[in-house]
């Protein structure tokens, strides 16, 4: 039984790294959708009663699409900077925040306007209405993840630990995704800093 489980482990963190990182990618972003689903309801501000499992499968498939670039990424950066010195730690997060953040951040609001049903024209709009609260919140959570990732996290399972913490950053996704962002007038959404350091929660309403 444990040499099976040995076995499994060693090809999930060896061979199949690349379909391990994929899978986890798409399950966490579904996962943190149903918990931002949850938060609507509790709160009554979602805008479908029951559980929507389209929704949520759409997030999945995105999820899916960003495993691969997000396993190819961090194996570029182990290789050309493999060092755990202060400084190229310094140097990785900025990459993971000037290459990885806006690459993951269009192509996530890209791929879930296409599942909707959106036109492309339409996706890159939503993507530029909403990309600077998104990328704001960015640089509030991941440069220290990113730090104990690359110090302390062995490679074969940095994009897991990612992963993992992405949960939280998930639900945001969920969130920014699914929330109305109007102009012309129309109704805004609320700043995200006075939210975060002001408010000191989120508002998902």
């Amino acid at each position: 039984m444990f040499r099976g489980v040995r076995r499994l482990w060693s090809g999930m963190f060896g061979r199949y790294l690349w379909v391990t990182n994929t899978v986890s990618c798409g399950g966490m972003l579904a996962l943190g959708d149903g918990i931002q689903q949850q938060l609507e309801h509790a709160r009554g501000v979602g805008t479908n009663p029951n559980y929507d499992w389209k929704r949520t499968g759409r997030l999945f498939l995105v999820g899916l699409s960003q495993g691969p670039p997000h396993h190819i990424f961090y194996l570029w950066l182990d290789k050309v900077m493999p060092q755990r010195t202060g400084k190229v730690v310094f140097k990785k997060i900025l990459a993971d925040q000037f290459l990885g953040a806006p690459f993951f951040a269009v192509t996530f609001f890209l791929g879930a306007g296409l599942l909707e049903g959106h036109t492309l024209a339409e996706s890159w709009k939503e993507f530029k209405q909403k990309f600077p609260a998104v990328y704001a919140f960015d640089w509030i959570i991941w440069p220290p993840t990113q730090a104990i990732n690359f110090y302390l996290i062995p490679a074969p399972y940095r994009v897991l630990y990612i992963n993992v913490i992405t949960v939280i950053w998930d639900i945001f996704l969920s969130y920014m995704k699914h929330k109305e962002l109007m102009l012309n007038g129309q109704p805004r959404m609320k700043n995200l800093f006075h939210i975060i350091f002001v408010r000191g929660r989120m508002d998902f309403g």
